[in-house]
C-alpha cells in the first residue's frame, strides 16, 4: 500500500491539513472493499479526486471507470443514461443502448451530485445498490451487474430528507463509508502553497514566469473566505497570471481581482447552514405564536371592558348594529371614536372566549366601573334603558315588515339577512 505522499504526488493533492490528510486515509483503506463511499463537501473542494484513488486502489483497477454528473443530466433522459433504454421507448430512441451501469459491469461508477437526481431514479438506484438488478427504459427484462458505486453531493443530504427531496434508504445505503473533504477556508495554511502549484502551471502553460505575491497579499490571500473553494482560487491565480504585466504582485493589485465581500467575513459551513435555516424559522414560528397570543388576549380584554361598560352606558339602535355611547380601548381608557360591534360579532367573540376558557386559559380583567369625566354622545340618543338584542332584534324585524307591508322578501333585504332566515326569526319570536 502506498504511503500517504506518494498517493497526494500521483494524483497532485495540495496540502497538509489534518481533515484532508484523513479523508486520503480513508479512501486508502475502504479500496480493497466493494463498500458503497459517499464523499460530501462544498463546491469546488475537490470530491472528483477521491473516485479515482479508490478505483486505482481496489481490485476493479483494470476495469471502466466512469464519472457522471447526475445534475448535468435532464430529468427526462437520466434514466436512460443510467439503465439504458430499447428501441422505440420514447421519441428518438432510435435503438437499443447500454447505460452505465451496464458499460461499467465489473468497473466503478463515479455518481457526482447524486443529491440532484430525481425521486424515481433513486427508486431504481436503489434497487441497483441492493440487488444488482435494473431494468432498460421501455423494457420488461431484468439485467445484472456488478459495479462499485462511489457518489458525492455538497446538497445536505439529512436536509434533503426532511424535505422529502431524497430518499433516506438510499442515503443509509450510499453512506456505508463517508468521506468529508475540508472547505478551502479552513486550510488556511494550504492556500498559499495552492496557489504557487497553480501559478507555477499556468507559467508553464501560457510560457511566461510565474507570478509571486508580497506578504501583504499572501495574508489577503488568506483572509479571504473562497467560497468557490481551489476551483475559485485556480481561477484567480489565472487571471493574475494573464492579465498582469509585472510578475510582483502586491496586495493592492491583488485586491483587484477579490470581491471586496469576500474578505474577512465570517460565513456558515455548509454542513450547519440547514441547522441555522431551521432553527431561524423555528425562532419565527415561536414569534408568531406569542405575538398571536398576546393579540387573542388583547382583543379577550377589550371585549370584556367593552361589555362591562356597556351595563352602564346605554345603547343606540343602529340598523343591525350596536353602538356604543362611550367606547373603551384595551386599558379601559376613553378611545377617541365610538366602537361599533354587530351582534354577530358579539356572539362570535363569545363562543372564542368560552373555548378559550375550555383549554385553560385564564384571563384577569379589572374593570374600572368608576368613570369620572361625563360620557360625549357620538350617535342619536334613545329612551333611557338597557334593550336585550333578541328585543332590539325583534322590534327591527317587526318595523322591517310594517314598512314593505308585511312582504317578506322585501323586509329580508332591508335587514340585510337571508329570506329563510327571517322565517326562522319570525317563527322563534311568534311573529308568524
Amino acid at each position: 500500500m502506498e504511503d500517504l505522499q506518494n498517493i497526494k504526488r500521483r494524483f497532485e493533492i495540495i496540502g497538509n491539513h489534518e481533515g484532508l490528510n484523513r479523508a486520503i486515509d480513508i479512501a486508502r483503506q475502504v479500496a480493497p472493499t466493494d463498500l458503497s463511499v459517499l464523499i460530501s463537501g462544498e463546491s469546488g473542494v475537490g470530491k472528483e479526486v477521491f473516485p479515482r484513488i479508490i478505483h486505482q486502489f481496489s481490485i476493479r483497477k483494470h476495469a471502466n471507470y466512469i464519472a457522471v454528473n447526475c445534475g448535468a443530466i435532464p430529468e427526462g433522459t437520466i434514466d436512460s443514461e443510467l439503465f439504458g433504454h430499447e428501441k422505440g421507448s420514447f421519441t428518438g430512441a432510435l435503438g437499443d443502448r447500454q447505460g452505465y451501469f451496464e458499460v461499467t459491469n465489473e468497473g466503478t461508477i463515479f455518481l457526482d451530485e447524486v443529491g440532484e437526481l430525481p425521486l424515481t431514479t433513486q427508486a431504481r438506484l436503489l434497487r441497483v445498490l441492493e440487488s444488482g438488478e435494473f431494468i432498460r427504459v421501455g423494457s420488461s427484462k431484468v439485467q445484472k451487474t456488478n459495479v462499485r458505486v462511489i457518489a458525492a453531493t455538497n446538497v445536505d443530504i439529512p436536509f434533503a430528507i426532511k424535505n422529502g427531496k431524497f430518499r433516506e434508504d438510499l442515503f443509509y445505503r450510499l453512506n456505508a463509508i463517508p468521506i468529508f473533504v475540508p472547505p478551502l477556508r479552513e486550510r488556511k495554511a494550504d492556500i498559499a502553497l495552492l496557489f504557487r502549484k497553480f501559478a507555477s502551471d499556468f507559467a508553464e502553460k501560457y510560457r511566461m514566469p510565474a507570478v509571486k505575491l508580497s506578504e501583504e497579499a499572501v495574508n489577503l490571500l488568506l483572509t479571504c473566505r473562497w467560497p468557490g473553494n481551489i476551483r475559485q482560487l485556480k481561477n484567480v491565480a489565472e487571471q493574475v497570471s494573464i492579465i498582469e504585466q509585472e510578475r510582483f504582485i502586491d496586495a493592492e493589485t491583488f485586491k483587484k481581482y477579490l470581491p471586496t465581500e469576500q474578505t474577512a467575513l465570517p460565513v456558515l459551513s455548509a454542513q450547519n447552514f440547514s441547522d441555522t435555516s431551521f432553527t431561524s424559522e423555528r425562532e419565527i414560528l415561536y414569534k408568531v405564536l406569542f405575538d398571536m397570543k398576546a393579540d387573542m388576549n388583547d382583543l379577550k380584554q377589550l371585549v370584556y371592558g367593552m361589555l362591562g361598560k356597556a351595563e352602564q352606558a346605554p345603547i343606540a339602535d343602529v340598523g343591525t348594529s350596536i353602538v356604543l355611547r362611550k367606547s373603551y380601548d384595551v386599558d379601559g381608557n376613553p378611545a377617541p371614536r365610538p366602537t361599533v360591534i354587530t351582534k354577530d360579532t358579539v356572539r362570535d367573540l363569545s363562543r372564542d372566549l368560552s373555548r378559550a376558557s375550555d383549554i385553560g386559559t385564564r384571563i384577569d380583567t379589572t374593570i374600572d366601573t368608576d368613570i369620572d369625566e361625563p360620557i360625549q354622545d357620538t350617535v342619536a340618543l334613545v329612551e333611557e334603558g338597557t334593550f336585550s338584542l333578541n328585543k332590539q332584534e325583534k322590534e327591527l324585524i317587526v318595523k322591517a315588515l310594517e314598512k314593505n307591508g308585511s312582504k317578506r322578501k322585501l323586509a329580508a333585504n332591508d335587514l340585510g339577512i337571508s329570506e329563510r332566515t327571517l322565517y326562522r326569526k319570525l317563527k322563534e319570536y311568534g311573529l308568524e
